[in-house]
């Protein structure tokens, strides 16, 4: 089983940057998406095969989820806990046979780091929901969680100590979530591989020079570590300042 996760900073621009050639090609299982910038009836996707489930923040132009899938889900949730929506459209959950899948978009702290109380709140009750489920069955966690954890998972970890992504707080919540029993599957097979990022600013040459950050993420329980096959980033994929991630789980 493929599972896919790309944060692509505006669905419907992303699209005329090649996104439905890539969805194509890469023929996911689940594909996953963050940031779709849209409300419903902006954009018709005809998907062959796939089931679709969106969550659209109130806020036009802004955030949102949505997952495309083959395998019909037992049952979808939208928000945490006992709400069924949350105002910014960040997280879809979607119940299958042998595990939960949680599709994320983490609120950025800002530059200015004033959204980071309100980011460690989000933290914690992320935290607590995602061990709700695990009492039920394993958990897939997927998306951009606007961290990177630790100093390999950017280019310059020294020059962005205390940054929005890089601070303290948002790494020890990682951290936590991970000691909770989950694991981060990328650093579960390439637990020393440098240069492997999934951001990079828009600045000039950026991208090119590859310094960049890693803070898409595909985590999960684990319970789950004997179904793991392996974990990959496609770098190479443009369209968007993220680029897509990738879990493959055994038959």
């Amino acid at each position: 089983m493929k599972l896919v996760s790309w944060n692509v900073n505006g669905l419907r621009a992303c699209v005329k940057k090649g996104f439905l050639e890539y969805f194509n090609e890469v023929n996911a299982d689940i594909f996953c998406l963050q940031e779709t910038k849209l409300q419903a009836g902006q954009i018709e996707l005809s998907l062959d095969g796939y089931e679709q489930y969106w969550n659209y923040a109130l806020k036009k132009g802004y955030s949102g989820t949505a997952v495309f899938t083959k395998v019909k889900p037992l049952s979808v949730k939208y928000g945490v806990g006992d709400n069924d929506s949350e105002n910014e459209g960040r997280i879809i959950t979607l119940e299958y046979d042998q595990f939960y899948l949680v599709n994320v978009y983490t609120p950025n702290a800002k530059r200015d780091l004033t959204r980071l109380p309100y980011r460690l709140e989000w933290e914690d009750e992320m935290r607590n929901y995602l061990n709700m489920l695990d009492a039920i069955k394993p958990v897939i966690i997927c998306g951009d969680l606007n961290v990177a954890h630790g100093d390999i998972d950017l280019k310059n970890a020294k020059s962005n100590r205390g940054n929005s992504g890089f601070t303290e707080e948002e790494r020890g919540k990682m951290t936590a979530l991970l000691a909770e029993g989950f694991v981060d599957t990328f650093r579960y097979f390439y637990p020393d591989k440098e240069g492997a990022y999934t951001w990079w600013s828009y600045m000039s040459k950026v991208r090119e020079r590859n310094i960049g950050w890693r803070i898409d993420y595909f985590i999960a329980s684990e319970t789950l570590a004997p179904l793991l096959k392996d974990a990959s980033i496609d770098a190479h994929v443009l369209g968007s300042d993220h680029c897509p991630v990738i879990l493959e789980l055994k038959q």
